[in-house]
């Protein structure tokens, strides 16, 4: 991993109508790292991603991106981000959407084959000449993975990419995840799923649009004194809750 982080988050607010979605959170993202982004729903966990791809509205506060402000021209190609709604076209086949944003990017027809076949640990390859429409939910969200990696990016934004998938297919992306980081590519993963925390070299704790840790996940257990990682952020969470509910009494 380099020392010179991927990402570069500085007393960033985000705020959407009355509601602060993000308050004074700071943090970095080492390159070539995978770091989990946990926390409970409307946390801000989709808020911090969109920030860092740069689609994020921001009151105040920095987000640096590769060396550059997040959402410069330059990043285009050197981030990938993967939503949580499938970005594909219906209408096309598997191949045709991975080609088509191949083209975008400049990639080749072999960066699609490879790229499909890469994602095809998770069984895409069998459906690459299927329309995108006859897809099932899990195989569409794969489709979007494989358009985001066709652009070869530096840095990968995932938002619960293994949402409705089952634990083989889970454990099979997880796999191409690490071999992605192995080879410097950075990855922000978002997720629900607390056992996929340990896949990650770091994990980023949000509460209430506030950052509550970052910490390997032997740093949590070893903080918590909890051994399961669920048992782990809960005791992390709502102690935090607790502190903050202290704090607003006094």
């Amino acid at each position: 991993m380099s020392s010179t982080p991927a990402v570069d988050v500085s007393s960033l607010h985000v705020r959407r109508g009355l509601h602060k979605a993000l308050d004074d959170v700071s943090l970095q993202v080492p390159a070539g790292s995978i770091t989990g982004l946990l926390g409970p729903s409307g946390c801000g966990k989709t808020t911090l991603m969109r920030s860092v791809v740069g689609t994020q509205i921001i009151e105040s506060g920095t987000v640096t991106v590769l060396g550059e402000p997040a959402g410069a021209r330059g990043l285009r190609r050197r981030v990938g981000y993967v939503t949580q709604a499938p970005s594909v076209y219906t209408d096309l086949t598997v191949t045709e959407n991975v080609a088509y944003y191949a083209a975008l990017y400049g990639r080749d027809r072999a960066a699609v084959a490879d790229t499909i076949a890469a994602v095809g640990l998770a069984g895409l390859a069998g459906h690459a000449g299927n329309a995108a429409d006859a897809l099932s939910g899990g195989q569409l969200g794969r489709v979007s993975l494989a358009c985001s990696l066709v652009g070869d990016p530096e840095l990968l934004v995932l938002d619960e990419p293994t949402v409705g998938l089952d634990p083989v297919l889970r454990a099979e992306l997880w796999e191409h995840f690490r071999a992605l980081a192995a080879r410097g590519v950075t990855l922000l993963v978002s997720s629900h799923v607390m056992d996929e925390a340990d896949h990650c070299d770091a994990l980023v704790l949000l509460r209430d649009g506030r950052l509550v840790a970052q910490l390997t996940p032997r740093e949590l257990r070893d903080r918590t004194g909890e051994e399961r990682l669920e048992d782990a952020f809960l005791h992390l969470i709502r102690g935090d809750a607790a502190g903050t509910e202290t704090e607003g009494t006094r």
